[in-house]
């Protein structure tokens, strides 16, 4: 049986546990400092076993010597925003807390992948691949995937369609200036533009870009976790089967897209060795512009926790 850690058993890490369960494809342990947290909402999760159907062992723990021997290791823990805050506003506290996790897995999980969760993402990830000096395909994070759902869920509202005939694609950085791809985006095969006008596809590719904060905004003290969760084990279902889906995640980039030292959100191949290979779209300019713009704001970033 493979074996996921989850980092923090917050909103996002407990309900990415459930859904881990229910996969059906791995033993799962899940971190968190505060004592009793990650102990109670694993054994309730281990409750439910009989009547949902999963037979994967649960546990939470503070130690995280009981990380060990993880094929996955998936970090959400970190602050989450409140409303008026930007993604980035969270960066001096949960990079301080990356620091810590990767030292950790680093000690007790060497041979694992990360996927981070973490906001700001794009930084978040970078680091993290930095303070490990794991390679590159081995860490990379959840983003693209849960804006290309998002958008994917938009447009299947105003189409009045099933959302399993929209297949949607996002890049650039997990923020405000995320990079939503209409041309890359069809239903049943229909590029969007054909099925709708430019007024509507623009409306839906703006609430895209805020649809973090408009949760935000609806929940005041808490952010999304239902959507980034389901994101997050499609992907370790990804990785564990070893099924090379293709799907929008940040990851670090050498050259690719005409940028280098950097995580940004592009389209990969996942498989059993993580990120198994990045996939180049041919972008027109104003597309190459804009995915320079989200890649500008993502380095700012990194200049801020760069030594």
């Amino acid at each position: 049986m493979s074996k996921v850690a989850v980092i923090g058993s917050g909103n996002v890490g407990a309900t990415t546990v459930q859904r881990l369960a229910e996969l059906n494809i791995a033993d799962i342990v899940m971190v968190d400092i505060v004592e009793g947290l990650p102990q109670g909402k694993a054994l309730d999760i281990l409750q439910a076993a009989p009547l949902v159907g999963y037979d994967v062992d649960v546990i939470g723990t503070n130690d995280y010597a009981d990380i060990f021997d993880s094929d996955v290791v998936v970090v959400t823990a970190g602050i989450a925003r409140k409303p008026g805050m930007e993604r980035d506003d969270l960066l001096a506290t949960n990079i301080k807390i990356t620091q810590q996790v990767c030292a950790n897995i680093e000690k007790y999980a060497p041979d694992a992948i990360i996927m981070t969760v973490t906001n700001p993402l794009d930084i978040i990830t970078y680091a993290a691949l930095r303070c490990t000096q794991f390679d590159r395909n081995r860490v990379f994070g959840m983003s693209g995937l849960l804006d290309s759902s998002r958008f994917a869920s938009f447009i299947a509202k105003e189409m009045n369609c099933s959302v399993r005939d929209v297949n949607a694609m996002v890049l650039g950085g997990h923020g405000d200036s995320m990079v939503p791809l209409p041309k890359y985006t069809t239903v049943a095969g229909i590029p969007l533009n054909k099925l709708m006008d430019e007024n509507t596809i623009s409306k839906i590719v703006d609430r895209t870009i805020n649809a973090g904060a408009e949760i935000v905004g609806y929940m005041k003290n808490g952010s999304a976790f239902y959507a980034p969760s389901a994101a997050i084990a499609a992907m370790v279902e990804a990785i564990l089967k070893d099924t090379k889906r293709i799907v929008p995640a940040s990851a670090f980039l050498n050259g690719e897209y005409g940028q280098h030292d950097i995580c940004l959100g592009v389209p990969v191949k996942l498989g059993r060795d993580g990120v198994e290979e990045i996939i180049e779209l041919e972008l027109s300019s104003q597309e190459m512009e804009a995915l320079q713009i989200s890649a500008n704001a993502v380095r700012e970033g990194i200049e801020k926790i760069s030594p």
